[in-house]
């Protein structure tokens, strides 16, 4: 007999909406290029396909506007926050295909001319911008060839941030986030986290399944998490493997390589049925500081 919990009635805990109208969602894999408009394309058209599928929310993934062939790069192609071709075609895309977009990451101007913000921007259905999140964690990492340094070209953020979508609360993080749980905790109550990404081959490899699963099982939500994924024109190569998980660490969908979508439902009588049978957020005694 399987021990995963089976549908209760819905505890409260902060999930919004109706618990008997699923809620589809979508992480979409790129293989980035140096092109941005070559990018621009392909997301839209990944968009697209999502949307036909019956996505309401569609996540895309880190640096899916750009991926140069060296980290300074990005300085090229940075936005002022408000205005700039990515953003106008992120807040066009969820205005035209009716739905939430979540959009990756893509550079903003910091005060360093020789850094930029990685920058996660949320738009609704009418193409309004409802959130704004910075990456806070930077990646640093050395073994062999591989070499990477966020801090070179990246100014880090300072704030946690969620929204509310139609079905509860979504958490924003982005990529090397994702190794810090104190971050997740103080989102609060999610439905949703997301984690849009571009683990390396040789990290995600190692831990990047582990790791979400144990966000989602941590939080009792699910997570979805939009990557990079294939052999890059720079000559990087990105893990991949997007995936949807639920609040019980269960993998929904997932895509190995190459681009796509992952599909899957937020489902809350899912998320009660997991709370209630093991109720770890009524259980915990310390406060995240």
């Amino acid at each position: 007999m399987s021990d995963t919990p089976s549908p209760a009635t819905p505890a409260s805990n902060g999930s919004r909406g109706s618990a008997d109208t699923p809620f589809r969602v979508a992480a979409l894999q790129m293989v980035s290029t140096p092109d941005r408009e070559r990018n621009l394309a392909d997301a839209d058209r990944l968009i697209a396909e999502a949307v036909r599928q019956g996505a309401r929310l569609v996540l895309l993934p880190e640096y899916f506007c750009f991926m140069g062939h060296k980290d300074s790069d990005k300085l090229a192609v940075r936005e002022a926050y408000g205005d700039g071709p990515i953003q106008r075609f992120l807040a066009d895309a969820a205005k035209r295909h009716g739905v939430w977009i979540i959009g990756g990451t893509l550079p903003l101007k910091a005060p360093e001319e020789t850094r930029v913000l990685n920058t996660t921007l949320v738009f609704d259905p009418s193409g309004a911008e409802r959130a704004r999140y910075d990456k806070i964690h930077l990646f640093s990492f050395e073994k062999g060839a591989e070499s990477f340094d966020e801090a070179r070209t990246i100014r880090p953020g300072a704030e946690v941030r969620t929204f509310d979508a139609p079905f509860g609360r979504v958490g924003l993080s982005v990529c090397y986030d994702l190794r810090f749980p104190e971050l997740y905790r103080r989102m609060g109550d999610c439905a949703l986290m997301v984690v849009p990404s571009a683990f390396t081959y040789t990290t995600g490899r190692a831990h990047w399944e582990t790791l979400l699963r144990a966000r989602a099982v941590e939080n009792q939500c699910y997570v979805l998490a939009a990557a990079q994924g294939g052999q890059h024109e720079n000559g990087r190569r990105t893990w991949g493997h997007s995936m949807l998980i639920d609040p019980w660490g269960e993998i929904v969908d997932v895509r190995d390589e190459n681009p796509g979508a992952v599909i899957g439902d937020i489902d809350l009588e899912r998320i009660a049925a997991v709370r209630a049978s093991l109720p770890a957020w009524r259980h915990r005694v310390l406060d995240c500081p």
